[in-house]
């Protein structure tokens, strides 16, 4: 008996031995990742590091957080401190969620205040505003994120006029500007087609007061030029569609602007002086507007449509 006992034990030693062998793999590796610095590593910065850019390259965001937040909060003497803290940025602002764009911009704006002078602050103020630029809505929502984008473009502009990412930061702050005169622009468009002609040219000269390179200016030139023809001020119209030949050599709305400009033309032509004053006659006196309700100039006082809440765009 004593004899097979000892059999069965020797037998079951392999079996036990490979157990805990598994056992102590399967520890190792949950520890890494957890965060985890294996026994032996003598540069326990430079392995966090390592293994936190090796997750944003797998994009494992969350599994890089936790590196990078370890290296941050466990080594403050580190040289590798302040890539990991734009690391850490990076992986909030890649997750995609809300929650995510608002953790990274902390990161890049303590990043910012941290390390002012770092060879990287010209990334951190770009990340900056790229958590706003990622959260702008469309067009015909509040633009409240897209005036804040617009806001961290500008100073990186200020702070950094040599830096490499300058075209890239130039191409985005393009986007933002144009999503922003969109949104003036559609309403404008809505005012003009209610035919309240005061508030929709007061949009479309908003447009292009501050933004003059917006992209889709064309619509904005021929829509204006529109209304003040509508409103007896063709004078004020047709550098509007000079303009639009000029600055576009395609455009949907350039045959419709020939038109319109011919129309114009003839108008001013045949008008002759025929008011007491020597203005010419159906001319409104300076600053008014001749349109519907409104005969004798003067801004009308029609009360405005409401504000429109849904997509309004052009015909095409």
């Amino acid at each position: 008996m004593v004899t097979k006992r000892t059999s069965m034990s020797r037998m079951g030693r392999p079996v036990r031995t490979a157990a805990l062998v598994l056992m102590v793999v399967v520890s190792a590796a949950c520890a890494t990742k957890r965060g985890n610095i294996p026994t032996g590593v003598t540069e326990p910065d430079k392995y966090l590091f390592e293994q936190g850019k090796l997750a944003m390259d797998d994009r494992k965001w969350f599994t890089a957080r936790e590196y990078y937040q370890q290296l941050v909060d466990g080594y403050p003497q580190s040289p590798l401190r302040a890539d990991a803290k734009l690391g850490l940025g990076d992986a909030y602002l890649n997750d995609g969620s809300t929650e995510g764009k608002l953790r990274a911009e902390r990161e890049f704006q303590e990043f910012l205040s941290y390390f002012p002078t770092h060879a990287r602050a010209d990334y951190a103020q770009y990340k900056l505003a790229m958590t706003h630029f990622d959260q702008m809505p469309k067009a015909e929502r509040d633009q409240t994120e897209t005036h804040a984008a617009l806001e961290q473009f500008a100073a990186f502009r200020q702070k950094y006029p040599n830096s490499e990412l300058l075209p890239e930061v130039l191409e985005k702050e393009r986007i933002a500007r144009d999503r922003l005169s969109e949104s003036i622009y559609k309403v404008g468009y809505f005012y003009h087609r209610a035919r309240w002609y005061p508030g929709g040219i007061s949009r479309f000269r908003q447009v292009l007061t501050e933004d003059p390179k917006f992209t889709n200016r064309d619509a904005v030139y021929y829509y204006l030029a529109e209304a003040l023809v509508t409103v007896k001020l063709e004078a004020e119209a047709l550098p509007l569609l000079e303009k639009l030949e000029a600055e576009f050599l395609e455009s949907e709305f350039l045959p419709k602007g020939a038109a319109l400009k011919e129309q114009v033309k003839t108008t001013l032509a045949a008008r002759t002086p025929g008011a007491a004053d020597g203005s010419p006659a159906g001319t409104p006196a300076p600053g008014g507007i001749i349109g519907p309700g409104n005969p004798s100039g003067g801004i009308g006082v029609t009360p405005p449509p409401a504000k429109p809440t849904v997509d309004v765009k052009p015909p095409q």
